[in-house]
């Protein structure tokens, strides 16, 4: 018995194995072509595993919209005072004079130009209220993060400002992170830092006052979101284990959100003004001014795309595995044979396509030459196999015989006598006794013997039993006591 099974469990994985052969010849999984960047103990490094386009600057490909609109400065001509000396204002910006203008695309433009670029907003002069500028950057795209988002400002970093995003292009927005010189003034919140959250704690919104200084910091431009700070959490310090932190981004949705926008928005609530006090005399002094914008990122394609292309001015996956729309987010036409799932970074490191598949598996599909009418579709294999193969047939087919039972030679594939049992064999089912095995069908016996594998000896007429033919003997008939007893293991050995 445990011969027989141990052949058919090797016969079924020899069918396996050659039909993952016939439609991946150098891979099992549907990820092997796709690939990641991983940051390793060598620096970034590739790691092939789920499907997701390279990470990129995600700056290029944004809008830019800015409330108030005319907030820019330079429509009328303005001159600027020094924030840390009020009676230096020698600082012109003019929207008509190309070296004086100060326009949004200048937040997104080549760093390292002499003199520095930046777009500039009007001073507070214009504004007799709180000077309160909101920039929006709309992707028309969900894209998810992988990098800091940074701020470089060139007016000494605002005194208050909320880091804001969206996730369904602008229609609803929540706050990312608070900053502040002072958060419980400003925002009624206790200071933290991205250093004081835990794995526990990750999601939650937190207001600092790292990166709120004014012009008394005037070298300390910039101001940060932690993107790789919090991966590190899961990741490791120096972000050594992705792994983890993408199987967290598989089974927690509200993680893999959280890094995940459509849209971008820059509060500015105060610009720095160097003292607690707003000098009323020299409002000129106090504006914003950003010279740089970075937001790194990969178009989101639900693990269904290895590229993402941008065409009339539109960002938009280029979706494998049967999927489609701009995020790879539903099956093809056709293919909705079963309900439409992200791919996912599971099992590490190879990850599960979940590839979309036709709407016709069923009986139509199924080619099991009548011995099946179920099918049943095999990711791993990326093929669809025959259920219950009847008639003593098996393969993905139903093209093939069950152990035990030989091809009927005179029959076609779809007949219902196409496997019939195969009486004999050289190796488990011998013909007994000097016989031999014709065709499997059956046992040519010597002349002293039968039965199907000749294992009866002839018996002669006349007699009360049966005797070998070179014996010379009357058969031995056992005592009757042992008659009940034989019939017994007989019937218990059948």
């Amino acid at each position: 018995m445990h011969l027989y099974l141990a052949l058919t469990l090797q016969v079924l994985w020899t069918g396996v194995c050659q039909a993952a052969m016939q439609h991946y010849p150098a891979t099992w999984g549907h990820y092997d072509v796709c690939k990641s960047q991983v940051y390793s103990d060598e620096g970034l490094t590739w790691d092939y595993m789920a499907c997701q386009p390279e990470a990129a600057d995600m700056t290029k490909y944004l809008k830019v919209m800015l409330d108030p609109p005319n907030i820019t400065c330079g429509n009328p001509p303005e001159t600027y005072c020094a924030l840390e000396n009020p009676y230096m204002c020698n600082n012109e910006c003019d929207a008509s004079t190309e070296e004086l203008a100060h326009p949004p695309e200048l937040m997104f433009d080549i760093e390292g130009r002499n003199p520095t670029t930046f777009w500039q907003s009007t001073s507070w002069k214009r504004y007799p209220k709180a000077l309160l500028v909101n920039i929006t950057l709309s992707w028309n795209k969900t894209i998810e993060l992988t990098d800091d988002i940074v701020l470089t400002f060139e007016s000494g970093r605002p005194e208050q400002m909320v880091l804001e995003k969206s996730l369904d292009y602008g229609r609803t927005w929540q706050p990312y992170q608070f900053y502040a010189t002072d958060c419980l003034d400003a925002f009624t919140m206790e200071p933290k830092t991205v250093q004081d959250l835990t794995q526990h704690t990750l999601l939650d919104i937190i207001c600092t006052e790292d990166y709120s200084r004014g012009y008394v910091w005037k070298y300390d431009k910039t101001v940060r979101f932690e993107i790789k700070d919090r991966f590190a959490l899961f990741a490791g310090p120096r972000l050594h284990n992705m792994a983890s932190l993408y199987g967290q981004l598989d089974t927690t949705k509200n993680l893999r959100d959280f890094f995940t926008i459509t849209d971008l928005r820059i509060r500015l609530l105060r610009p720095a003004t160097g003292a607690t006090m707003v000098d009323e005399n020299n409002l000129s002094r106090y504006f914003y001014a950003i010279s740089d914008i970075k937001v790194q990122g990969r178009c989101k394609c639900n693990l269904h795309a290895n590229s993402c292309v941008f065409d009339k001015e539109k960002l938009s996956c280029e979706c494998e595995h049967n999927t489609t729309g701009p995020d790879c987010g539903r099956c093809k036409r056709n293919y909705q044979g079963r309900a439409w799932s992200a791919g996912s970074y599971l099992p590490i490191p190879k990850g599960t396509a979940n590839i979309c598949i036709p709407n016709n598996i069923g009986p139509v599909n199924c080619e099991c030459f009548g011995h099946s009418n179920r099918c049943s579709y095999i990711e791993l294999l990326n093929t669809v196999i025959c259920v219950s193969c009847k008639h003593n047939t098996r393969g993905q087919h139903c093209q093939l015989c069950k152990l035990g039972f030989f091809r009927n030679a005179s029959a076609e594939l779809d007949d219902e006598n196409v496997c019939i049992a195969r009486v004999c064999d050289n190796e488990l089912m011998r013909c007994q006794n000097g016989g031999v095995c014709i065709s499997n069908v059956r046992c040519n016996c010597p002349s002293a013997y039968t039965g199907l594998l000749c294992e009866k000896p002839r018996c002669e007429s006349g007699l009360g039993g049966c005797r070998g033919a070179d014996s010379g003997q009357p058969p031995l008939r056992p005592p009757s006591s042992f008659g009940p007893l034989l019939l017994l293991l007989g019937s218990a050995l059948l």
